[in-house]
């Protein structure tokens, strides 16, 4: 029994959750103007350790479990209605290992998870300009939108211990407010509101259906430049409820949960970021004892970009 859960958990941990190593936070800046015709590829490396409290309908004391994750994705930025736009896609592919203390249960896997796709628009401060065009731009306050979806495009198997996706589609829709302020404009705040959305998973355990009810939670994040090339961040985020039922019993399980994290950007040159990141989740209620960091690696390309 100790065992099916072990591995259960594991699989859930990478793939069920919505606030795994890659979606701790949405991006500081994220919704700042960028170049149109831009196109960019970001290969990421995660670390995460976590505790027994990975996944809300599925509880195991005592666990440990450590993941470690790649994931490459690629970005577009095109004009859309004269508004800066994007589109996103990424798989991430990972190895998961852990324990149960006091046991001498162990367990571990290998593979891609569930793919996740990305549509932006700044409604507000985000003219569609060429990378010409930019360099004369004075960023001002801007307004986006986007919506994320993960497909369960990993495999499920129902009547196996190990599963490599969720059986479950989740939808997440944001609104998010940057607005630079202070000297030079080296500030940057932005806050963002988002919700995620869960389809059932009409196979859990094979014979069962998995439901969970929304989970909304809000970010805020205060940036400061330290040069034209060099910017760092603190990070927080609070959700709440997402509450899961299986079958029509339920699991009494609100979550609650708040993260606080670090970011450091860092322009090697017009092409090159290196970007690393920290977060830790310091009130974790029916949700992951979250601690972990991500260094990662974006190059970007289009006509301009020199």
């Amino acid at each position: 029994m100790y065992r099916r859960l072990l591995f259960v958990g594991l699989v859930l941990a990478v793939l069920c959750s919505p606030d795994h190593a890659r979606a701790q936070f949405t991006d500081p800046r994220a919704y700042e103007n960028t170049p149109v015709g831009v196109s960019q590829l970001e290969l990421a490396y995660d670390y995460a350790h976590a505790n027994a409290s990975i996944d809300t309908s599925l509880i195991i004391a005592g666990a440990e479990l450590n993941l470690n994750q790649v994931s490459p994705e690629y970005t577009r930025y095109f004009s859309f209605f004269h508004h800066t736009a994007w589109v996103s896609a990424s798989v991430p592919l990972a190895g998961l290992n852990g324990s149960v203390n006091g046991t001498s249960i162990r367990g571990s896997l290998n593979g891609a998870g569930d793919s996740n796709y990305e549509w932006a628009i700044l409604v507000k401060g985000g003219p569609a300009l060429s990378l010409k065009e930019f360099a004369a731009f004075k960023p001002k306050t801007s307004v986006g939108l986007s919506l994320s979806i993960t497909a369960p495009t990993g495999e499920y198997r129902a009547n196996k211990v190990i599963s490599l996706g969720s059986d479950r589609w989740s939808f997440k829709p944001e609104i998010g407010i940057s607005r630079p302020f202070g000297s030079a404009q080296k500030w940057v705040f932005d806050a963002y509101a988002s919700a995620y959305f869960f389809t059932d998973n009409t196979s859990y355990h094979g014979v069962e259906i998995l439901r969970q009810q929304p989970l909304p939670g809000v970010e805020g994040h205060l940036s400061y430049s330290l040069t034209d090339n060099f910017w760092i961040s603190l990070d927080t985020r609070y959700s709440f409820r997402g509450d899961t039922l299986v079958g029509s019993t339920d699991q009494n399980n609100p979550q609650q949960t708040f993260i606080l994290g670090s970011e450091a950007n860092v322009s090697v040159n017009s092409r090159t970021q290196l970007v690393f990141k920290f977060a830790k989740a310091l009130v974790h209620q029916n949700s992951p004892a979250y601690a972990g960091f991500s260094v990662e690696y974006l190059y970007s390309w289009g006509k301009g970009v020199r």
